[in-house]
């Protein structure tokens, strides 16, 4: 049987509190961090986003602050203002029951209040940017932070905030404790990592094997820009996508699509950082409650995005890397649910993106897709995962491809995509994935095979990326 929160030495009164938001077992990284933040001890933590480290650097480090201490005593840095907003969400009645003040400290809103609300506190949620900002100004110091935690610490670095995180360690005490979470601890990261802490205590988050949930990975050749548009709308009137996550580069693509999409009769919102904190919220809270099914969103603004039940992740504009694939990829298939990737490719894009398939071991699948149709009708390349929940990291090839059931009464396609997926495992995982057989016919959620609709040639693959459910 499994550990309680009480049997990992959480209070009572912060048990009370996660159980009147009907949490009351902790989740694996949970289990792993708790009891080591609880005994002072720094910690490397490899998890994803989604699978609930937030509660498991979050409530320890309550249970480690007192009510009424001088000065900020704890300090979360993350890489977005959204992230951080979610952080001060998702702690607050634990803050509440314990007596703590949290208070957020991100751009987009006045200085004013949120100054008076950080000189207050005892713990501050913060990205680095602004909090940069309040240290200039003198508005608050940090010689009194005894706990730090840096969250998605690799996109943190990523998004080139690594000289300022730099500077605000150094303003903290230096027998701080510090918790490093991160989907990766390789390479740049894994080295930032050991700069910042002592002796500290690694893990690397891996569910049970039986914890599976399923991505659809799909690669859409597409002729034109204009026929990019019309595929997207005609998938946002399908009846299967519910709630689309659109992702695109640039935050004046973001704002252009979404008017497209109004002209064709298609509501959405965007979501980039051009936009006031107060638009952010307003076009989150509609993308959650489901007044809104469309969210088009930039890479850096939808890191803060955590909504358990995005059915479709689509990459209208290509990623620039295969761990932005993953990161992307990770916002659906949450919480046990399936999920599906649909990737547009222009032809001028292919040679980017063979390259990045070849590093999440889909190149077979994409060479068969995209590789030769000289009608330009849409081609799509379909590849079916099972990964287990709390997989490794982005970027790591890891996993190893086993043959799973077969796709029966499929027709040969023209460019025999339609025959064994041939692929190794994907990215981040570090278990073992399944390959099988598909062709033609019914779209299947098994781990052997389906087919997309509309589709001149399809291919199955195995390949498991790493996110779940926060």
């Amino acid at each position: 049987m499994s550990k309680s929160f009480a049997d990992l030495g959480v209070s009572e009164r912060a048990c009370a509190a996660l159980a009147k938001r009907g949490i009351e077992q902790p989740f694996a990284v949970q289990r792993m961090v708790i009891e080591d933040v609880l005994a002072g001890q720094d910690v490397l933590v490899q998890s994803p986003t989604g699978s609930g480290k937030t509660l498991a650097f979050g409530v320890p480090m309550l249970e480690r602050i007192d009510a009424g201490e001088q000065g900020p005593t704890g300090l979360v840095l993350a890489p977005t203002r959204e992230l951080a907003s979610q952080i001060v969400d998702e702690l607050e009645a634990v803050a509440r029951a314990r007596q703590i003040e949290i208070a957020p400290v991100y751009g987009g809103v006045g200085f004013g209040p949120q100054i008076k609300r950080a000189r207050r506190a005892e713990l501050i949620v913060a990205t680095p940017g602004r909090l940069e900002d309040l240290l200039q100004r003198g508005d608050i110091r940090l010689d009194q932070v005894r706990i730090l935690v840096l969250d998605e610490a690799d996109r943190m670095l990523d998004m080139g905030f690594r000289p300022a995180v730099d500077r605000i360690v150094e303003r903290c005490r230096r027998d701080r404790q510090t918790l490093f979470f991160s989907a990766t601890l390789e390479g740049a990261t894994g080295k930032v990592a050991r700069d910042y802490t002592n002796s500290p205590r690694r893990h690397v988050n891996e569910a049970a094997g039986s914890e599976r949930v399923e991505i659809d990975h799909r690669f859409v050749g597409i002729s034109s820009r204009d026929q990019k548009l019309d595929s997207l709308v005609e998938h946002l009137e399908g009846d299967e996508s519910p709630r689309t996550l659109v992702f695109v580069r640039t935050k004046r693509g973001a704002d252009r699509l979404v008017k497209r999409l109004g002209s064709r009769n298609v509501r959405a919102s965007a979501m980039h950082g051009d936009k006031s904190q107060s638009q952010r919220r307003r076009a989150l809270a509609g993308f959650e409650d489901g007044q809104i099914r469309t969210l088009v969103a930039t890479d850096v603004a939808a890191r803060g995005i955590d909504v358990e039940d995005i059915t479709h992740v689509i990459n209208y504009d290509p990623p620039g890397d295969h761990e932005t694939y993953t990161h992307r990829v990770g916002r659906t298939g949450r919480a046990g649910r399936s999920g599906a990737s649909i990737s547009f490719v222009l032809g001028d894009e292919r040679g980017e993106m063979r390259k990045m398939a070849k590093a999440l071991g889909l190149s077979d699948e994409f060479g068969q897709a995209l590789g030769t149709d000289a009608s330009g009708e849409q081609i799509t390349a379909l590849a079916t995962a099972g990964r287990r929940r709390s997989s490794g990291g982005a970027g790591n090839g890891n996993g190893n491809g086993n043959r799973g059931g077969s796709g029966r009464n499929g027709n040969r396609s023209r460019s025999d995509a339609g025959r064994d997926g041939r692929g190794k495992a994907g990215t981040g995982a570090q278990g073992e994935g399944s390959r099988g057989r598909g062709g033609s016919g019914r779209r299947g959620r098994s781990n052997a095979a389906g087919d997309a609709p509309a589709a001149r040639s399809t291919s199955t693959k195995s390949y498991r990326p790493s996110r779940n459910h926060r």
